[in-house]
């Protein structure tokens, strides 16, 4: 009885001695949790796009700025502002369209990054508005008579106070190329929600939107960004 009594208590001991290692393991764990903080603030850049297609493409110029704010582990507000002009040449029409455009709304991180990392797969959404204005510099006169070539005419017009309004659904990537500094590449699909349609003309481009199309509401873009990060609070 005494050995048995002795036994029992000898393994007492050691369930004691191993739920203790095992709580102070758990407390360490927590404390570790606790020290570990994630930095919240304002993150600002410019699409590297919109000047690239200013160098290579002729009969374009464009800037856009980019930002977001995080507000939660998960969820950002996101908003872009920019600037474009586009000249269109066609067989059967000329035309330069200009104007400035704003984006405004959620990203989503799909990513659940290691210890110490600070990337993003990134799903959102965006409501995007419009203000631009079209010159229509030259245009071919429709005819069904083939004897004679197509007539094309020098008739400068130009639309102002054009306004549209579309939303934007944002699938992409972003990494930590560097402390706080951010590289973004993603892509957008578009679909138009109201537009202003000059009389006997159609909008081919719309600054933010891009080209339009017919008998489709629908238009796609993509963005290639470098973000800084300016940390605020961590939490």
């Amino acid at each position: 009885m005494i050995r048995l009594r002795t036994l029992l208590f000898f393994i007492s001991i050691c369930l004691l001695t191993i739920l203790s290692g095992s709580a102070q393991q758990t407390g360490t764990a927590q404390d570790t949790l606790k020290v570990r903080s994630e930095a919240y603030g304002l993150r600002v850049g410019a699409d590297l796009s919109k000047p690239l297609r200013t160098l290579l493409e002729d009969g374009y110029s464009g800037f856009e700025i980019v930002g977001d704010f995080r507000i939660s582990q998960k969820f950002y507000i996101a908003a872009e502002l920019g600037s474009e002009k586009k000249d269109i040449f066609e067989p059967y029409i000329n035309t330069t369209t200009s104007g400035s455009y704003a984006k405004i709304g959620m990203d989503y991180n799909a990513y659940t990054n290691w210890l110490g990392m600070d990337n993003a797969i990134i799903g959102g959404l965006r409501y995007g508005f419009s203000s631009f204005s079209h010159e229509l510099l030259a245009y071919g006169v429709y005819t069904t008579n083939q004897t004679f070539p197509q007539t094309f005419k020098v008739d400068p017009q130009e639309f102002n106070g054009l306004t549209a309004h579309w939303a934007e659904l944002i699938v992409g990537v972003k990494t930590e190329v560097l402390n706080n500094l951010y590289l973004t590449l993603q892509v957008q699909l578009k679909r138009k929600l109201s537009e202003d349609q000059p009389e006997n003309f159609d909008n081919l481009y719309i600054p933010g939107f891009n080209r339009t199309y017919d008998f489709s509401e629908f238009g796609v873009g993509y963005g290639y960004s470098l973000s800084y990060l300016i940390p605020i609070f961590k939490k």
